[in-house]
């Protein structure tokens, strides 16, 4: 694989989502990827299975341009790989309990001995210093834990995002981290660690609220859909579906109020005279927003908004966002066969693109253990070594 990253070698001991993609965004832009996994293949390989043998579509998504090696890193053969394998490579990337980098020797004075400039990524629930830093969690207790989830819904329940953007967004900063560290470490030398972690994704995605709390102690409470700062801004029913519309400022007010034909109506009242008297107003402007909605269909709302410039997307279904031609048009998504899978998987792409070096998908995911020989011979390892480590269950 070519790519601004190519020579760049990452060990991606990483498992569910933070760590491996993390990892696989490496890869995209040609870091070469090698995900190191238990013997029977590790747990995160197997959540939502769509193939044959078990792999999941999150292994599918976020595994893609690895290679793949098997390992007991706890025996001392598996150690002896471990010490050869973390000689050649430039970063390591574990999202794992401090407690369990050390029983790994994953830690980084470890790593440093063995590589002095070894870049350490991490990522834990929690982060540190702090009374829970030896805690562990998923993506979940970074939405709870962030008041994202106290505002979502109507309040009663509060509900999480079914989507994990927690640990998708962990998995960004990780990446941003590690570019700064390789970029460093070009001008000084040095390695470091780099850490990140859910509950500090998820308050800096929520920081906004936090400040607004913090300031002027505004104690909102959950609305539903209905924006608060703005308005229009909600998710409307139409004749066969529901819109999306949002709001936010005074020229996208302006060109709403032109287009519901009422300018002396909406631009006159000191009640919607700015974002924030307009968001405490919502329901009042939503009321008119449902009833213009209503006499349309979706398609024939969403594109009379986007010819007026205002911001509007459909409600899609997952099957509908496949088959969505703007989707298609815009190639965000790639077809990566996998063995055992009965078609495809449109596998997102990176969502960044450089004009002049862009990533790629350019191999599948790796079944289990598919690079273990591969990667073994690299590291000194003979055929009678290699078949002695596989008799001894290392590899």
């Amino acid at each position: 694989m070519g790519g601004v990253l190519a020579g760049v070698r990452v060990l991606d001991f990483g498992r569910y989502i933070a760590g491996p993609y993390c990892a696989t965004l490496l890869a995209e832009f040609g870091a070469e990827v090698i995900r190191v996994e238990k013997r029977d293949g590790s747990e995160d390989r197997f959540v939502a299975p769509v193939g044959e043998t078990g792999e999941g579509a999150l292994f599918l998504q976020v595994n893609r341009n690895k290679k793949c090696l098997t390992l007991d890193p706890m025996k001392p053969e598996g150690q002896e790989v471990m010490r050869r394998l973390i000689a050649t490579a430039d970063v390591v990337v574990a999202n794992l309990p401090p407690q369990t980098l050390g029983a790994m020797k994953l830690d980084y004075d470890s790593l440093k001995a063995i590589k002095p400039d070894i870049i350490l990524t991490t990522a834990t629930a929690f982060g540190g210093p702090g009374p829970w830093s030896d805690r562990v969690g998923f993506d979940g207790v970074g939405q709870v834990m962030s008041g994202s989830v106290y505002m979502t819904g109507a309040g009663d329940p509060p509900y999480r995002a079914a989507v994990n953007w927690v640990d998708f967004g962990t998995a960004l900063h990780c990446a941003f981290g590690t570019l700064a560290a390789l970029i460093e470490r070009g001008k000084s030398g040095r390695g470091q660690i780099v850490e990140g972690a859910l509950l500090a994704t998820a308050l800096s995605f929520t920081n906004a609220t936090l400040i607004e709390q913090a300031v002027i102690n505004v104690n909102r409470v959950p609305t539903g859909n209905l924006g608060q700062t703005a308005a229009p801004a909600d998710i409307y029913r139409t004749r066969d579906g529901w819109v999306l519309c949002q709001v936010t400022g005074h020229p996208l007010f302006k060109r709403w109020a032109k287009l519901m034909g009422e300018e002396e109506v909406w631009l006159n009242d000191p009640r919607f005279a700015d974002d924030i008297s307009r968001g405490n107003n919502g329901p009042v402007i939503s009321e008119r927003m449902a009833r213009w909605c209503a006499e349309r269909t979706t398609q024939e709302a969403v594109d009379t908004l986007g010819k007026a410039m205002i911001p509007t997307g459909p409600v899609l279904s997952p099957q509908q966002a496949l088959d969505h031609p703007h989707v298609r048009a815009a190639g965000f998504m790639q077809d990566v066969d996998y063995p055992g899978l009965p078609k495809p998987a449109p596998v997102a792409r990176a969502a960044v693109r450089l004009s002049e070096t862009p990533g790629e998908i350019a191999m599948r995911p790796p079944t289990l253990g598919e690079h273990t020989d591969l990667i073994l011979t690299e590291l000194g390892y003979d055929k009678a070594a290699i078949a002695a480590l596989r008799q001894g269950g290392i590899v």
